[in-house]
């Protein structure tokens, strides 16, 4: 229907749970946090998302996908010290909530390029992956300047998001109301 394989099919509804969990924690919670169960749904399918990804060779061999799936791999490692050692000192809480949103903004860049390549159904937004699209892609193929517009709105955009979190306590002390 959509052009998915077997393992395509599989890949995107793994990573559509990954996204709801994400956009979930962002939403209740501020962050993506493992340490709650939306959070732990949103890693988890993140990382079976990449492995899965490892196995779609749609567009050729190896390419970008599967270097952004390496990379998100790393960068969830990079969150997991953060949280869980003080490798990182007093960074560690502000490295952990970055690198778990930056996670989250790694999906979009497939997620949007494929889902605009294959809907709406028999009229896609764009013809291909390696389509213009007036500035609203992360490829080299936009106009001059325009390219690089949407990465750094969304960068500033978890941050804005995030800040709140990364200044309050990571283990607030119970209240009891009498």
């Amino acid at each position: 229907m959509l052009g998915l394989t077997s393992l395509g099919t599989i890949h995107t509804a793994i990573s559509l749970i990954a996204v709801v969990a994400g956009l979930i924690a962002f939403v209740r919670d501020k962050e993506i946090s493992p340490r709650n169960g939306v959070g732990k749904i949103y890693v988890i399918a993140t990382v079976l998302t990449c492995l899965t990804a490892f196995g779609i060779f749609q567009h050729g061999g190896f390419g970008k996908p599967h270097a952004l799936g390496i990379i998100t791999l790393v960068v969830l490692g990079v969150a997991y010290v953060a949280g869980y050692t003080k490798l990182y000192g007093r960074l560690s809480p502000y490295i952990e909530t970055v690198s778990y949103s930056a996670t989250f903004l790694f999906q979009m860049i497939p997620g949007i390029t494929e889902t605009s390549t294959r809907l709406p159904l028999g009229a896609p937004l764009v013809a291909n992956a390696q389509a213009p699209t007036g500035g609203l892609s992360f490829r080299d193929e936009s106009p001059p300047g325009l390219s690089s517009l949407p990465f750094p709105r969304a960068v500033a955009w978890v941050w804005v998001m995030s800040r709140p979190t990364l200044v309050q306590n990571r283990h607030p002390q119970t209240v009891s109301f009498r």
